[in-house]
Formats: C-alpha cells, structure tokens, sequence
C-alpha cells in the first residue's frame, strides 16, 4: 500500500497570482507571481506573462514553502 496515492491529473500545476502593475519590457498588465526552481535553488518570482520579462526575483525557502527549524535558528 503506498502513502501518497498516484495522483489523477495528467499534469502538475502551479498556482500564478495576479500581480498589479505594467510591464515595462512591453507595457503588459499581465503579470504573474509563482515559485521558480533553478540552479540556485527555489524563487518567487514575479514575471510578465506576455514577454516573460522579470521584475522581481526573490530567494525562497529552500523547500519551497517548507522551512527546516535550522533556519530559524
């Protein structure tokens, strides 16, 4: 019997929240703030969703949105 059952969905999803504000790369109002993982580790980044410009990059836990009790000390 496995723990986590295999999931139904065919896909995994992140969810993008709505960002106010323009791009300035191409004026867009469709911005977006999500997770990102890279070689440097997790991100919230928030991204122009046209051009894909970044307007902001910002270090995240490094388990995404689980934090290790060493971090805290």
């Amino acid at each position: 019997m496995s723990v986590y059952p295999r999931s139904s969905e065919p896909f995994l999803f992140v969810h993008k929240e709505p960002v106010q504000g323009q791009c300035p790369e191409c004026g867009s109002h469709n911005l977006r703030r999500y997770p990102v993982l890279s070689e440097g580790g997790w991100w919230l980044v928030t991204k122009c969703q046209d051009c894909l410009y970044s307007l902001e990059r910002q270090r995240w836990g490094r388990l995404g949105s689980i934090q290790l009790l060493s971090e805290t000390l």
